[in-house]
């Protein structure tokens, strides 16, 4: 029996069921309790009638009672209100015809450009590919900036958190990145962000040309959390579709932070016992859960840019330490460079990619190792030069260092609207360490260890 006849007779199986109508006994906080009707964790239930009408997951099963959580405002619910198990999960669509489109958090339509073309629905959730079944990563994925190709290098395929705190441009950068990167596709997810800044991020950020050929999912700040929540899971089931026709996919999501605040607020809501910083025990479990969806599949890639917001600058606390272990590199953003009007903000010598050696040919990694050492050189003196108490060849890759100074600089800063290939930036970088190299005779050359 095919797929397809199955799926229909399920279907009209499910229609040809009595309707079973249960009831709201409860509503505390965010939760809403429903009894009289069976139900599964994550099925959805249609909650009153007429105007009021919403939508709710069953999100825990406390005996004959359903926990569920809105998706919607819980205006009009009531003692009584009506509720209907629709026998299914939350669905999204997948497609080609979802280029160029802006979809909320559930996966519709929100950019006022009609209904979706040459798409299906698909059940949220998806396992990730088996760990056998994974292609290595062994091509270099261009992101358009110049610091990040070349000392920081992607792999198609990575996944790679943006560590900084709020105001310093992980948002700026992205935006950048859309604009310079070679993936086929881009699938761009907006979770808990200000909604003045959606609008913003995709007609100048974004622009024409880069929502060509991108797919954005939003739910901003005031939206429900499960609302939020479950926008980073479309995101990736959109990514995970485009994955699986062959293409090489950039995922990108800002913030896993707030994604993993909006699962707090869900399992705290369903009686969750907080554990590190108020946070469940589920938080953690959901972060790995999501973000070894992305990365490479059978035939195509995803290539995931996860931004992680830290509190209060502290890059140890519990969301960006789990994220860490769980990706494949991080980049830092600096608040000093940020505010010295130094952009984009990538504190070089704190970021690293564990994959740079296997998408890197010797001389670049070689290159990039020559820069690393001037540019660690250059901070161990900074203080003695800035203070005239430094004494010139007590260091010679601190001279160097001071001697190239502006030259590295103009490598690593770059405007927004100028984004760089990857062979220009190496090219790049090779200049500005050859071009001391009469400067000094402890110059690191480029193919030394």
């Amino acid at each position: 029996m095919t797929v397809a006849l199955t799926d229909r007779l399920s279907r009209a199986t499910r229609a040809a069921s009595p309707l079973v109508t249960g009831a709201v006994t409860g509503a505390v906080g965010l939760r809403l309790t429903v009894e009289g009707i069976g139900g599964r964790v994550g099925d959805l239930l249609r909650i009153g009638e007429g105007a009021d009408e919403m939508f709710a997951e069953v999100t825990a099963l406390d005996g004959p009672k359903l926990q569920c959580l809105p998706l919607g405002t819980l205006a009009g619910v009531g003692t009584g209100s009506p509720a209907v198990n629709t026998g299914a999960a939350l669905q999204v669509p997948v497609g080609a015809g979802l280029r160029g489109r802006v979809l909320d958090g559930l996966g519709r339509p929100m950019d006022g450009m009609g209904p979706l073309d040459d798409c299906s629905y698909v059940g949220i959730n998806a396992a990730p590919p088996a760990a056998l079944a994974r292609q290595r990563i062994t091509q270099p994925m261009a992101l358009g900036v110049r610091a990040l190709d070349t000392l920081v290098p992607v792999g198609r395929g990575q996944r790679l958190g943006i560590f900084a705190g709020s105001g310093v441009g992980k948002s700026t950068l992205m935006s950048m990145i859309t604009r310079g990167t070679d993936a086929q596709i881009n699938v761009i997810a907006l979770v808990g962000e200000r909604g003045r800044e959606v609008r913003e991020f995709i007609e100048n950020d974004l622009g024409a040309e880069g929502l060509a050929r991108s797919v954005v999912v939003v739910a901003t700040s005031d939206q429900p959390p499960l609302v939020r929540l479950r926008a980073a899971f479309a995101a990736t089931r959109i990514a995970e579709w485009f994955r699986d026709t062959g293409a090489d996919v950039l995922l990108m999501m800002d913030s896993i932070t707030r994604t993993a605040m909006a699962q707090r607020e869900v399992g705290l809501s369903v009686g969750e016992p907080p554990a590190t910083r108020g946070y469940p025990p589920s938080v953690f479990s959901m972060l790995a859960q999501l973000m070894e969806r992305a990365g490479p599949g059978e035939r195509g890639t995803i290539t995931g840019l996860y931004t992680v917001l830290v509190e209060g600058d502290d890059h140890n606390e519990p969301i960006a330490d789990a994220a860490r272990s769980i990706l494949d590199g991080h980049v830092v953003l600096d608040r000093k460079l940020a505010t010295a009007g130094h952009f984009p903000s990538i504190d070089a010598l704190e970021s690293i990619s564990r994959l740079a050696n296997t998408v890197t040919t010797p001389d670049q990694r070689a290159a990039a190792t020559a820069l690393r050492r001037l540019l660690a050189a250059h901070r161990d003196v900074r203080e003695l030069v800035e203070i005239g108490a430094y004494v010139t060849g007590t260091n010679p890759d601190a001279d160097l260092a001071q001697a190239l100074w502006p030259r590295i600089l103009g490598f690593l800063r770059q405007d927004f609207d100028a984004p760089s290939t990857a062979a220009q930036a190496w090219e790049d970088l090779v200049t500005v360490l050859t071009a001391g190299a009469h400067l000094h005779t402890g110059t690191p050359e480029i193919g030394e260890d």
